[in-house]
């Protein structure tokens, strides 16, 4: 069986995740197959709006399976990963920049790749069970498929937060944070894309969600990571004994320091209004670099390959990033550059 089903039902093109067993992780062929459907949809009369969902009750997509990309990047071929980035930022920015309606349904977890998929529709439909999360700081990289544009936009502090934590978001919270936009009720879904896919209309019900933190989290976020850089943010939160500033604490502690201080140092540059296409150009700046001079096969290795959730980094902590390190990861790559083109690749 496929791992992604592609057809035109009713007035719908529908996009539909098959790998349940590995939680809808998306692959390079996969992107591929969204990006080349979504070219032939945008001028094709039978087709109103997208309708993205994935099978299984666990997971809308957990992200991109790495298992090939880090393969390579062992052998030292860092060309696949690059190319996979590539292909994948083309897709998230066709979403984004999509003419028609798009709209998603984020059951279970929607991290990383995932949310390149799911998050840049028009209309993005959380449940009960939805978890949204930016989560890539733990395994080397830095929050990219166009979500660092999401993370700048967010309000308040919430975006550098839940970046360099990896927070992850109930359907409230996300919906806060503006990686969603409904809440529905999961046992209506059934019957909303019914409706959907008959009318081609994406017009949808909205129910106030199970009350979420950040309402209650918002100041602390605020003071803490209000810095623009890693070091003052960690040394703020050491001076803490709150709960929320342990646990964020915690959580950075486990991250790769290199990841978190381009990630704090991307969200300012991109300021708070960014556009699709300025985000994934600078997502692909680190990524680009990542196997070769940042910590993602590392990172990969100790919670993917070996499992020991023992990662050496390059750094020790996030107080000792030093400036150059960061600007090198996040300087412009000339003519590897990533850029965009409506026409099909």
């Amino acid at each position: 069986m496929s791992d992604i089903h592609i057809r035109i039902e009713g007035r719908a093109g529908r996009i539909t995740l098959n790998r349940p067993q590995a939680l809808n992780a998306l692959t390079h062929a996969m992107c591929l197959a969204v990006d080349a459907a979504l070219c032939d949809w945008r001028n094709d009369p039978r087709v109103d709006l997208v309708l993205i969902d994935a099978e299984g009750d666990r997971a809308f997509c957990s992200g991109g399976d790495i298992a090939e990309m880090y393969a390579s990047g062992r052998r030292g071929d860092y060309g696949y990963g690059r190319r996979f980035w590539r292909d994948e930022y083309r897709m998230n920015a066709r979403l984004a920049r999509y003419l028609k309606p798009v709209v998603s349904f984020l059951q279970g977890f929607t991290m990383g790749g995932g949310v390149g998929l799911g998050c840049h529709a028009q209309v993005r439909i959380v449940g009960e069970s939805s978890q949204i999360a930016m989560p890539e700081c733990g395994i080397g990289l830095v929050p990219d498929v166009g979500g660092s544009m999401i993370l700048a936009c967010a309000p308040g502090r919430i975006g550098v937060w839940a970046g360099v934590t990896g927070a992850r978001l109930g359907p409230a919270d996300a919906i806060t944070a503006g990686f969603a936009d409904r809440f529905v009720p999961m046992a209506d879904w059934p019957a909303l894309k019914s409706a959907m896919i008959a009318s081609g209309d994406p017009a949808s019900p909205s129910l106030p969600p199970p009350a979420g933190r950040l309402a209650d989290l918002r100041p602390e976020i605020d003071r803490h990571f209000a810095a623009a850089n890693l070091a003052t943010i960690a040394r703020s939160l050491a001076g803490a004994d709150s709960a929320f500033a342990l646990d964020a604490g915690k959580a950075m502690a486990r991250n790769a320091p290199l990841s978190m201080a381009c990630t704090v140092a991307m969200l300012d540059r991109l300021g708070s209004k960014p556009t699709i296409l300025a985000a994934l150009e600078m997502e692909y700046r680190f990524t680009h670099r990542a196997m070769e001079r940042a910590d993602f096969l590392e990172g990969i290795r100790a919670a993917i390959i070996d499992r020991d959730r023992n990662p050496h980094w390059r750094h020790a902590g996030p107080m000792a990033v030093p400036q150059a390190d960061i600007d090198a990861m996040l300087a412009p790559l000339g003519v590897e550059c990533w850029t965009y083109s409506e026409e099909r690749a």
